[in-house]
């Protein structure tokens, strides 16, 4: 069915993939998660606790 359409399946190590998927999805989360932001210091969950705190009022 998949060569019908012009695709082809290319096989690939799993230890291979695994090892890139891992590695990209870590540097994903280390950006986006863990490193404080150069505008304000804060990490983006502290940012929401500090956002929510405000909202609420307190």
């Amino acid at each position: 069915m998949s060569e019908e359409r012009g695709e082809r399946i290319i096989p690939v190590s799993i230890e291979d993939e695994m090892k890139t998927a891992y590695i990209d999805y870590s540097m994903s989360v280390i950006v986006s998660r863990a490193l404080p932001d150069v505008r304000d210091g804060l990490k983006p969950v502290h940012r929401r606790v500090l956002f929510g705190m405000l909202e609420l009022g307190v």
